[in-house]
């Protein structure tokens, strides 16, 4: 939805991108708000919370060798330093939003997966998911980022309620309450979703699904302009910025031939450099 180009050269071409800092702080955070619920609740506080940074930079360091070209230029270790208190900011932030010490996750990073009567089938990983005594579901983002002016609140609601239609159709219930949690700028975003929401959603999907399978035949990704082309990675290839898309390496089939729509949605995760990504049977 960003940029069908963009889309191109990152799940056909698979073009390799450089981790940011940004992405990539978001990526510790994470991890540290979903391994601070091992403990017992009264032991979930805010210095217990910084204290689990160190470890999960080095867990991160040890699964992804090339973070460490992050601050290959920093020999002092003083932009390190820095990028890690930033963290630290966001988690002690996070404690003025929501207390851990109330909270009982059913689920952390929980990967969801459900097959729709069109053949389309949607993955995702929520980062947590609460149930009440009632039996009433709340889906949870955390996002390291600050919050998007209320203009532009659909989008960020669109994946959470993408989690909300797998639940759906997964298990039966609608979740009571979807909630966005920003740390970079301290608010919280609800949204209570209906059965005609994520219908609205589920058709969303299949159309968006529809023009990828149309693109995939016909090879024609086009680039979206966006104040987002300042952050992307491929502007080389880019025929917005002069450059040539790399040999298409799919064949090629005239529009007017190409079939029904079925195929998978692979995991949809905003943010801390994790973007939607589709693929075809």
């Amino acid at each position: 939805m960003q940029c069908p180009l963009l889309y191109r050269f990152r799940v056909i071409d698979k073009l390799p991108e450089k981790p940011s800092e940004a992405a990539t702080r978001g990526t510790l955070v994470h991890a540290v708000l979903e391994r601070l619920f091992d403990a017992p609740a009264g032991d979930r506080t805010a210095p217990r919370a910084k204290a689990l940074i160190p470890g999960q930079w080095d867990r991160l360091l040890e699964s992804k060798p090339e973070l460490t070209g992050l601050f290959a230029e920093d020999p002092d270790g003083e932009r390190l330093a820095e990028w890690l208190d930033q963290a630290e900011r966001l988690v002690e932030r996070w404690f003025s939003l929501e207390d851990p010490t109330r909270l009982e996750p059913a689920e952390r990073e929980l990967f969801v997966e459900t097959e729709l009567e069109s053949g389309l089938r949607l993955r995702g990983v929520i980062d947590r998911v609460d149930v009440a005594p009632t039996g009433e579901v709340r889906i949870v983002d955390y996002k390291t980022g600050k919050a998007p002016r209320p203009e532009y609140a659909e989008g960020a609601l669109f994946q959470m309620k993408f989690y909300a239609l797998v639940i759906w159709r997964l298990k039966n219930v609608v979740p009571r309450r979807l909630q966005l949690v920003y740390l970079g700028s301290g608010d919280v975003l609800t949204y209570d979703p209906v059965p005609a929401d994520l219908e609205r959603v589920e058709r969303k999907l299949l159309a968006l699904w529809k023009a990828i399978r149309l693109a995939t035949e016909t090879g024609e990704w086009r680039p979206r302009p966006t104040k987002l082309c300042g952050w992307c990675d491929h502007r080389a290839v880019c025929p917005e910025f002069g450059g040539t898309p790399p040999v298409y390496p799919l064949p090629i089939r005239p529009a007017e031939s190409v079939e029904g729509v079925q195929g998978t949605m692979e995991p949809v995760r905003a943010e801390a450099g994790r973007p939607a990504a589709l693929e075809g049977p």
